[in-house]
């Protein structure tokens, strides 16, 4: 057992004397073999006479964390969990074998369970704050177990000598107060190091830097045997074994083909990597094959069926990727910086998809809003929702994306934190979508315009369609679609026709210039009677029926007032039926309309008097 055989080798190491160098001291340890059975039980009765009863420890306290206060407690809490995990998982693993069952049973998946929680026990004793959350836990566990061979097969000093207390004391800050800040295992480069505090207790944990060289320690040590009494490499049994720590009956296919299946390439097995291969090929054929087929379908006349297809992609992508994630860790058991890889990549997709699949359903979710009786189609208060779901959607979008690159390892705040400094560049770069996105506001919050009113700026008229975050789209008369930019809108000089809570009824009528006086008084106020006598004609506010001057070829009669509706169409009806019957007032009372015309009159043109004529006239009268 590893605990056993690493204090009985430090305790061989002391008696051969100091004249050997600790790392001759352990080969010669291996060259002379191990302890009889009987020294070994002795052993194993002094050890558990000092260190506590895993089993009854965590079955009273099966959250609670390992002693970290001192180098020995950490390094003394390592070997007793990596003891008992070895001991379970080499227990469940021969009884699976020898049994006839295709899965595990019941007993023997608690058993496993338990192992797992003494190895993840054992990972609490690492610094492990370099690797990316997303292989945090399936690394942990290739440390952890690395780390136990590395020491399976180096020369250990006897706990007595490593500073600190027994596991489980759990000293203070104030007790630790005279421990070194870091402790450096005798003939080796593995350091534990103080990790700061937490709840009032220092923490010793194998440093960072150390386990950065874990793999290549262990690497360089492989070769060299194992002093533990089973003496089989437990990490490589992990790392070329499918399934769960327990190679599954379906490995038996494996053992029965080709050696070259088994072959080590780059940390894996030969299977490993085609099995690795196949299921990528599949994983990526499986959105590609949801694309076509949806090609193929037709499109649903349905805007929330329409919504819905367009939903299945999303979530599509984070099934296949949660599932390509699991057959690659708990079957295929891809282990190394291949799996850093394939869980930076899977979690990647699946926080991807689960931002667009948030997008859309706030999308689907606005669609329903916007059906919602309540909310007229047709009105700025359905466009200012409708961007407002939008905006929701793309922020909370946004928001999953930041915290599923923190899982991958991408210092998401140091990215906004820099983005600071090219600031004004970007506020510079921004700045026509800043107008729009502002103008847009001001559409909204002046309430100039809605959607569906018909409005005149400069020039330009039609219905309002569509008042987005960035422009405004108008229909124009002859049907063409007019795109303009909120900030420019908003600069312009509006005139809303639909706002009119009244329509103005103006119009100047010309009576013939044969028409009599007595006449036209008589059809001003026939005229001005039927306005008054109308049912839709305010003539309360301003009416007015008056003669206003002499025209070119007309008598001008000024009809002015109000008609009360706001409905254009209804006030062309109205207006057509004032005209038709102040047109039969006019003929009926004798007179009629004036046509314009020219009138020329012929004469003949005598010319200028003569010089002679013009001064014989006074002599004439001087005569006279």
């Amino acid at each position: 057992m590893v605990l056993l055989f690493a204090i009985g080798g430090a305790a061989q190491a002391q008696d051969a004397g100091t004249q050997a160098s600790p790392q001759t001291q352990a080969l010669q340890q291996g060259a002379a073999g191990e302890a009889d059975e009987n020294s070994s039980r002795e052993l194993e009765r002094e050890v558990r006479s000092r260190i506590p009863d895993l089993q009854r420890l965590f079955r009273d306290y099966p959250i609670a964390p390992p002693d970290t206060s001192s180098p020995r407690a950490t390094l003394e809490s390592f070997l007793l969990l990596m003891h008992e995990a070895d001991r379970l998982w080499l227990d469940v693993r021969s009884d699976y074998q020898a049994g006839g069952n295709f899965f595990l049973s019941g007993e023997q998946q608690r058993q496993l369970d338990i192992v797992r929680m003494f190895i993840d026990k054992a990972s609490e004793v690492f610094d492990l704050s370099d690797i990316p959350q997303t292989a945090r836990a399936s690394s942990a566990v290739e440390i952890t177990l690395q780390f136990q061979e590395i020491l399976d097969r180096i020369y250990l000093p006897e706990l007595e000598d490593v500073p600190g207390a027994a596991a489980g004391t759990f000293l203070d800050a104030q007790e630790a107060a005279s421990l070194p800040a870091r402790w450096t295992l005798p003939g080796t480069d593995l350091v534990i190091a103080e990790a700061g505090t937490e709840k009032g207790e220092v923490r010793y944990l194998v440093s960072r830097q150390t386990v950065a060289r874990i793999s290549d320690d262990y690497e360089a040590v492989k070769q060299f045997p194992s002093r533990a009494d089973t003496g089989e490499d437990l990490y490589a049994h992990y790392i070329y074994t499918p399934g769960n720590l327990v190679a599954p009956r379906w490995y038996a296919l494996i053992l029965a083909g080709p050696d070259w299946l088994r072959g080590e390439f780059g940390n894996q097995a030969v299977w490993q990597w085609i099995a690795l291969v196949l299921l990528a090929g599949l994983a990526v054929s499986v959105p590609v094959g949801l694309h076509r087929w949806n090609r193929w379908r037709a499109v649903p006349v349905s805007d929330a069926r329409r919504r819905l297809r367009r939903m299945q992609y999303p979530l599509s992508l984070f099934l296949t990727a949660f599932a390509f994630r699991y057959l690659i860790e708990h079957q295929v058991n891809i282990t190394g910086d291949v799996l850093i890889m394939v869980g930076a990549i899977c979690e990647a997709v699946q926080w991807a998809s689960i931002a667009w699949f948030a997008y859309q359903s706030v999308d689907l979710l606005a669609s329903w809003v916007m059906k919602n009786p309540a909310v007229p189609a047709a009105s700025l208060d359905s466009s200012l929702l409708l961007s407002a779901f939008r905006l929701f959607g793309f922020a909370l979008a946004v928001v999953l994306l930041g915290y599923g690159a923190t899982r991958i390892g991408i210092p998401v705040y140091g990215v906004i934190a820099g983005l600071g400094v090219g600031g004004l560049a970007v506020a510079l770069a921004a700045q026509p979508t800043l107008e729009n996105l502002i103008g847009g506001v001001i559409l909204y919050a002046d309430r100039m315009v809605r959607v569906g009113e018909y409005c005149e700026f400069e020039g330009l008229a039609g219905t309002v369609e569509a008042i987005g975050i960035r422009s405004t789209r108008i229909r124009a008369l002859d049907r063409t679609l007019i795109t303009v930019s909120n900030s420019d809108l908003a600069k312009r000089k509006i005139v809303n026709f639909s706002r009119r809570d009244r329509l103005l009824f103006r119009h100047t009528i010309g009576l013939r210039y044969e028409t009599d006086a007595a006449v036209m008084l008589s059809v001003i106020e026939a005229i001005r009677a039927y306005l008054i006598g109308h049912p839709r004609v305010m003539d309360q506010v301003a009416l007015r029926v008056t003669f206003v001057g002499f025209g070119a070829y007309s008598l001008d009669i000024e009809l002015f007032t109000y008609v009360s509706t706001a409905d254009r169409v209804e006030f062309l009806l109205i207006q057509e039926e004032l005209l038709v019957e102040i047109g039969t007032i006019v003929r009926a009372h004798g007179s009629n309309f004036a046509i314009p015309a020219n009138v020329t009159y012929v004469g003949r043109d005598g010319g200028l008097p003569t010089a002679g004529a013009q001064s014989s006239a006074p002599v004439a009268r001087e005569h006279a």
